[in-house]
Parts: C-alpha cells; structure tokens; sequence
C-alpha cells in the first residue's frame, strides 16, 4: 500500500482554532512534521515555531518530528534549495518507515504554505505517495473575528496579496472596489501606511500579530508608523461601503 502524506493546517496560532478534523489527523498519523527556521549554518535553531506549539496541545512530543526548512531564505536560491532538497530527503524516509505522515502548517496547507512545495517534491522522491490536506483556519478570518471587520459582503470581491511581492500590487489591489488582504508585510509597514493612505484606505483598515497568543497585537492600521511589525502581521483593509443594510448585493 501506498503511504499518504497530509499536510494539516493548524490555524494562525490559537490552538483552539484547529478543526476537529485537523485533531483527528494529527493524531491519526504516525508521526507529525513541523517545520523548523534554518540557523545560518542550515541546522536545527532550535526555535519553536508556531506550527509546532499549536500541534503540541493535542499530540505528545515524542510523536513530533522537526524538519528544518529554509522558510524565509529569499535570496540565496542555492542554500533554498539545499535546505528544500533534505527537508524532502528527510520525509521521504519517514513514508518509508511509516504509512501516514502528517504535516502541520499555520494557516491553511493550499494558502502560502510550505506545505505545497513539500508535496511537489515528495511526488518526485517517492512516486505514488498519497497527497491529502486538511483545510485550517486563515490569519484573515481570525482577524476578522478579533477586529470585527467584515471580509466580503454581496459582490465585492476579495483580494489576498503578499506583500513580500512589493508594494505596487498592494496599492493596484487598494485602487479597486473590494476588501484587500495584506500577509506578510511587518518589515514593510511604512509602506503600507503609505499605500494606504494614498488610496484613501487607511481609516476602516486594521492589522493584527501574533493572533491568539500572549503577545497578540490588533490595532488600527492608522497607527502604524516607522518601526518594523512582525514578519507574519496580516492587514485587512475592508472595501468602501455604503447604501446601508445589503447595499452591495
């Protein structure tokens, strides 16, 4: 029989944010993944990442198994994919020792995720392996609970940029008529408030870290001013409104 590798995801960081289904997943498997940052020399850091916390409430420490990936390496393409090339190496042994692996991943697995460039290079290293995912909760719908922001109503179209893309497509998305969603744009907060502000969409957005955890953050996007924010800060900035109750149907 063929192994089966699942990519489950885990949430932005509240461990009660996981689905029943995600759970049932994590312990179904035989052993759980988690990714780990890659220190300068390629190893092990030692960090517990966020993936890892969450799945340690509901599996044992012993069922856990850190794979280092190199999860914010941009520019050194050779020591990307020298970190990609064991990471795959590593679980493919563990589908050849066991006949489910789960990995966990923050957000969703189809969302931005490692999990992704995970399972193209598991198809290549051990042809046949079956591929699942368990759909988890985004950092924009937990931000939209935690702020009180409307994501979509009626027609209005939604838009998820990454904003490690540049600022320029942030600020197209702003120039429409739907909600934008800004991941991953800490380190270029000014930017955004610039962007914001120059599209008028400043006042109704809000921003959030850490969602869920001790030393979570939801503020106004009006306040945000020089200073880098956490890498993983997500940005809603609803679209304009108005004509009352159902106005956008």
């Amino acid at each position: 029989m063929s192994s089966k590798l699942v990519g489950v995801g885990v949430g932005p960081g509240d461990p009660e944010l996981v689905t029943v289904k995600g759970v049932n997943a994590l312990r179904a498997a035989d052993v759980v993944v988690v990714p780990v940052m890659a220190a300068f020399d390629g190893k092990d850091g030692g960090e517990r990442g966020r993936a890892e916390a969450t799945v340690l409430h509901y599996v044992g420490q012993e069922k856990v198994v850190r794979v280092v990936f190199a999860l914010n390496e941009r520019t050194d393409r050779a020591r990307r994919e020298t970190a990609w090339d064991a990471a795959g190496e590593r679980v493919a042994q563990l589908l050849a020792e066991h006949s489910c692996v789960a990995f966990a991943t923050i957000g969703d697995p189809n969302v931005y995720s490692t999990f992704t460039y995970l399972a193209q290079t598991i198809a290549e290293l051990v042809p046949g392996t079956v591929v699942e995912t368990v759909p988890g909760i985004t950092a924009m719908q937990d931000l939209a609970a935690r702020s009180g922001a409307v994501l979509t109503e009626g027609t209005e179209p939604l838009t998820l940029v990454p904003v490690t893309a540049g600022a320029a497509a942030l600020k197209e998305a702003l120039a429409g008529p739907g909600t934008v969603v800004a991941y991953k744009f800490g380190r270029q907060a000014q930017e955004v408030a610039e962007a914001l502000r120059e599209t008028g969409r400043i006042d109704d957005a809000v921003w959030g870290s850490a969602l869920g955890l001790p030393e979570e953050s939801v503020r106004p996007a009006s306040e945000l001013g020089e200073a880098a924010l956490p890498y993983l800060s997500t940005l809603i900035a609803p679209a304009p409104r108005g004509g009352g109750r159902g106005g956008k149907l």
